[in-house]
């Protein structure tokens, strides 16, 4: 393992195994806290020049780093260590820069340890099969190989984490790759990361963090010929256009693309009120709503409507609203203006279409307090469209079969979830249910390393984690040999 590196300064790329600051002088991209506005620094943009640069040291480097399975596991139990001894500077950066609370940073960084964690073994798990031949003196096998370059686009909700998601069983299996985080978190969803393989001994060239105005890289990074797979996390209407960029270029890419969400949590008649509260809440609440798997809205049997919402409303106004840095903290900062504005839209819009507002309060800077409406229309944008905020609308249903159809009643297919004192009812109504995920009894927040996470419909394609990642950063390579004539 390298010596220790300085965290403190991350104004510049790095390419090729250095520190270098980017060609592009006419974008700088001013990093804000979310709290409090202050200017955590700036960043001179990449250029055109540095994507090819990036990628071309990431194609001339991948045949050497996927040839050592043994250097590929020692690099990421190092970065295991480096993220232990910098836990508490990585907590901090999460807070400060991506506004997350000191409980959610805490549990991004376990989810990213614990990511990383389970892609040491997979250099060792990235096996091929021996098939039967219909020829006579033919041995045929199926190896799996690394897919080759992979550029990796993150977000700023969870950054540190859904970067790791994707970076580390990438290089696992042998691949290398091009990072290019989210403007908004240009540090804990990019730049931290490549101070950490650096620390951890990564070999020069195998990876490379680009951060860049998207008017100016953005199409490129995804348009290039040199890698074959693009992975993004992000808005579905990106996503899409990302799609079809991959597909439409001079070499055509596979794509893993986890998308937005409007996860239904329907409570049926039987269901543990209290139990489904304290799910409802977290999965609503937890950093401000601003994650893809969020409770975007509750669709409750009639039966049970009104004990459901009354508990709602007393557990919401319980949470606290404020600085993100202290540990008591359940409410922060929505990430910038414009998303506080479009939030505040769409509490305007529902209640102008007939909701009940339940709980709300004036917004503080970029911190919106815990809101609840009742009586929303199926039909309101606020139900249709994903809300990424601490807003929680809620639809009454007649009956088990409606509140089905309601769940459904969407573009988006990533995580769900059914309360229901009976399991058979659980599996059978949770298996009708359009969606990647399905919870029952649970929350609709939930990602587990040995589990496949992904959506369905307009949630976008592919699985992350286990053995699915597996499939998605290798590729299959058949090769036969004749021993005899035929």
């Amino acid at each position: 393992m390298s010596k220790a590196t300085d965290y403190t300064g991350f104004e510049l790329q790095w390419i090729d195994g250095r520190w270098i600051t980017g060609s592009d002088s006419r974008h700088i991209n001013h990093d804000i806290n979310p709290y409090d506005q202050t200017e955590l620094l700036q960043i001179q943009g990449a250029s055109r020049s540095d994507v090819d640069r990036a990628y071309k040291s990431a194609e001339k480097n991948q045949t050497e780093w996927a040839r050592d399975p043994s250097l590929r596991m020692k690099v990421l139990e190092n970065v295991l260590l480096v993220m232990k001894n910098r836990r508490d500077e990585i907590i901090d950066w999460l807070i400060h820069e991506s506004g997350s609370t000191r409980i959610k940073a805490q549990v991004e960084w376990e989810l990213a340890y614990h990511i990383t964690e389970r892609s040491v073994h997979y250099p060792l798990e990235a096996e091929g099969r021996i098939v039967p031949s219909i020829f006579p003196g033919q041995s045929s096998y199926v190896y799996r190989e690394p897919v080759g370059v992979i550029g990796i686009i993150s977000p700023w909700n969870v950054p540190l984490h859904l970067t790791m998601r994707s970076l580390a069983p990438a290089l696992a299996l042998g691949n290398t790759a091009v990072l290019k985080p989210a403007s908004n978190t240009p540090v804990t969803g990019g730049l931290l990361c490549g101070k950490i393989f650096e620390e951890a001994g990564l070999p020069a060239g195998v990876l490379h963090v680009i951060v860049g105005a998207g008017n100016v890289i953005g199409d490129y990074f995804v348009e290039h010929p040199i890698p074959s797979f693009i992975s993004f996390t992000g808005s579905s209407a990106v996503g899409r256009e990302i799609g079809i960029k991959a597909m439409s270029g001079a070499r055509i890419k596979r794509v893993a693309l986890e998308l937005g969400g409007n996860s239904p949590f329907v409570v049926l008649d039987d269901a543990d009120i209290d139990l489904a509260v304290s799910s409802a809440i977290a999965g609503k609440f937890f950093h401000n709503g601003q994650i893809c798997m969020s409770t975007n809205r509750i669709i409750a049997d009639k039966k049970i409507h009104d004990e459901l919402v009354e508990k709602l409303v007393k557990a919401a106004q319980e949470l606290k609203a404020g600085d993100p840095s202290l540990p008591d903290t359940d409410i922060g900062p929505i990430i910038d203006k414009t998303q506080v504005l479009a939030i505040e839209e769409k509490i305007k819009n529902a209640i102008a279409g007939g909701a009940d507002l339940l709980l709300g309060g004036k917004t503080s800077g970029q911190i919106i307090p815990p809101h609840i409406l009742d009586h929303v229309h199926p039909s309101s944008s606020i139900v249709k469209e994903e809300i990424f905020g601490p807003v929680l609308p809620i639809i009454t249903a007649r009956d088990e079969t409606e509140a089905l159809r309601l769940a459904n009643d969407t573009d988006y297919g990533l995580s769900s979830v059914v309360f229901t004192r009976n399991m058979e009812r659980g599996l059978h109504f949770a298996r009708k249910i359009r969606a990647g995920m399905t919870h029952i009894n649970g929350s609709s927040v939930n990602d587990q390393v040995n589990a496949p996470f992904g959506g369905e419909k307009n949630s976008g394609t592919g699985r992350f984690n286990g053995h699915w990642i597996m499939d998605e950063f290798t590729r299959l390579h058949w090769i036969t040999y004749q021993s005899t004539a035929l």
